[in-house]
């Protein structure tokens, strides 16, 4: 059986490959194709932009996507979301759609564009927001640019920010946060009550799942005096707790522990003043005498 899944194209594309690499598949695709090949034979994949992924899962087109939260309620796609994977093509937050006006608008809340005209791509998610708050204002479908729209065509504008530098660079002032977003596996109802499918998709989930939380994880070995293993180990986070080995001299113990790579440098000097010897990081090799 094959499992037909759609990737999102454009600016999320090189960080979901990086991220099905470090769960264990490599796809690989030319500059103009849009149907990576991979080395996993039971899965079929087409690039398809993220805004209509959702819905082509939907129709089961593709039995499992990864897209946006926001396209998915911007499509009202009825679809099972498997996972949220919160990483986005710069790091590994969410991405936030927000109201922004330049910087000299008088509008200071939502209220304030009553009657005005504001440009976004996500033209149902942000008429629900104002019927929310029981604003009236015509709502355009931006094709792109919308940035530069405002104040010239538009009097504010509803875009996606990652850190908000683009934002900051044309001006815009950022008024509310609409949504928070980060990609969703997502799967179709068909398929997920398929049970073959079923279960080749909660493994990739698993897979995908692993290879997030691993991110910016490292591991640590090191030697210590048996005497100072205690104190030691109060020092040393762990998931559960160091691993400790018996060495060839009695007198000494192995520990090895995993640890997010920032603690590195600020448990290491720790760690040598109470005794450790032979400190290895790990995937990197390196070694911390």
């Amino acid at each position: 059986m094959i499992l037909k899944l759609g990737l999102p194209k454009g600016s999320l594309q090189d960080a979901t490959f990086a991220l099905f690499q470090r769960a264990g598949y490599t796809f690989t695709v030319s500059t103009r194709s849009y149907f990576p090949s991979t080395d996993d034979d039971e899965i079929q994949a087409m690039l398809v932009r993220a805004q209509e992924i959702a819905r082509y899962v939907e129709e089961g087109v593709f039995d499992v996507g990864l897209t946006g939260k926001d396209w998915i309620l911007e499509n009202g796609a009825d679809v099972v979301e498997v996972l949220d994977l919160c990483y986005s093509k710069q790091s590994m937050r969410p991405c936030r759609w927000v109201l922004a006006v330049p910087e000299g608008s008088p509008v200071r809340s939502v209220k304030d564009l009553q009657g005005k005209r504001i440009a976004t791509e996500v033209v149902n998610i942000t008429k629900s927001y104002l019927e929310k708050h029981g604003v009236q204002a015509d709502v355009e479908f931006s094709w792109g640019a919308t940035e530069v729209k405002a104040p010239d065509l538009v009097d504010a504008i509803v875009e996606i920010t990652e850190t908000g530098s683009s934002l900051r660079a044309n001006k815009l002032r950022i008024v509310d946060e609409i949504l928070s977003t980060t990609p969703r596996w997502i799967a179709n109802k068909a398929s997920w009550q398929d049970d073959w499918k079923r279960r080749k998709i909660e493994n990739v989930a698993l897979l995908l799942k692993g290879a997030l939380e691993a991110e910016g994880q490292v591991g640590l070995k090191l030697n210590c005096p048996r005497e100072k293993v205690s104190d030691i180990v109060a020092m040393l986070p762990a998931l559960k707790k160091p691993t400790i080995s018996s060495l060839a001299d009695d007198g000494w113990v192995a520990l090895e522990t995993i640890l997010k790579e920032k603690e590195v440098r600020s448990i290491v000097p720790l760690l040598k003043r109470a005794g450790a010897s032979g400190i290895i990081e790990y995937p990197l090799n390196k070694v911390i005498y």
